[in-house]
């Protein structure tokens, strides 16, 4: 196991070095000069050349990164041509922002998807479950800035009774978080629905049922059980990308996450707070997916880390 470990720990650090490495590359050679953008439609030739000297753009590609690099072991970003700031601090300023409605979110979601799930799968090809479905598909297919923007009208407009934007009170976590909850719990209640049919169809399930187990016994003991570790995946993978920043959902409701400093980092060419962004997220997101690697064995005891132990 702790060979496991070591080899996805170095996998991990790999993938974020090259993820920062590229992105580093591809804004530099994205249209735009970020010394024009920070100096100001009005400034001259000669304080756009001041302002490229002061950040070091004017040098050779090459050199800039090799100065990235350096600093980049010693914990240093650079300075956020915007902010004025080291660009790491801004980043972690707004994280907490961003994770508390990651959370939020994928604990509505889990809540509502896994059970909403079992009940569509015990009531498979029913009329109940066919409604079901067609609210499932509907909310699935409904994109975010849509589900914000009429949750807003109804709930901030036409009967006011949650905050429009910002995060001055609690209550202003539920319009977005809901916002993102709809699709996550389309997607994931299907995943569960399809995971759950497919398992008590199984021989073994098969064998228990004939022997008089109870049907709840085994859609919740066993049913679910074997589909614990895609559904689990499922969940990894959706909350680490909740991590990256839900930018439009952030944008909708003026929420001071990640996601729209990342809107502003990218309309104002600040190089170092778009590096410094995704490597933040970038390490959330592999240690999400490295923490649900390691939950596979105690979900079932057959998974070993780096192998598969035949039942």
């Amino acid at each position: 196991m702790s060979r496991y470990i070591v080899r996805r720990l170095g996998q991990s650090l790999l993938t974020i070095f090259l993820t920062v490495s590229t992105v580093f590359v591809l804004v530099r050679l994205a249209p735009g000069d970020p010394a024009v953008a920070y100096a100001g439609p009005l400034a001259t030739s000669d304080q756009v050349d001041a302002v490229r000297t002061r950040f070091g753009l004017d040098l050779p590609m090459w050199h800039q990164y090799g100065i990235f690099i350096s600093r980049l072991f010693h914990g240093d970003l650079g300075t956020s041509f915007s902010f004025q700031a080291p660009a790491l601090d801004v980043v972690l300023g707004r994280l907490p922002y961003t994770i508390t409605l990651a959370v939020a979110a994928i604990v509505v979601t889990t809540i509502a998807a896994v059970p909403l799930g079992v009940w569509m799968a015990r009531r498979a090809d029913s009329g109940r479950e066919l409604t079901a479905n067609v609210l499932t598909i509907a909310g699935q297919s409904m994109p975010e800035f849509w589900t914000g923007t009429m949750l807003l009208t109804v709930f901030a407009v036409l009967v006011p009774i949650l905050p429009a934007s910002g995060f001055t009170t609690w209550s202003g976590l539920i319009l977005p978080t809901l916002t993102i909850a709809v699709m996550q719990i389309a997607l994931i209640s299907r995943m569960v629905r399809r995971e759950i049919v497919t398992n008590l169809q199984a021989p073994y399930l098969t064998v228990a049922r004939s022997r008089g187990v109870p049907e709840r016994w085994l859609t919740w003991r066993y049913a679910m059980g074997s589909a614990s570790i895609p559904v689990l995946t499922a969940l990894g993978t959706r909350f680490a990308a909740m991590l990256n920043g839900v930018v439009v959902v952030e944008v909708v409701f003026g929420w001071p996450g990640v996601g729209s400093l990342v809107v502003r980092a990218l309309e104002t060419r600040d190089y170092p707070l778009i590096v410094a962004t995704v490597l933040v997220t970038s390490v959330l997101a592999v240690t999400v997916q490295l923490i649900v690697d390691l939950l596979y064995p105690v979900l079932d005891p057959r998974v070993r880390l780096g192998k598969v132990v035949a039942a």
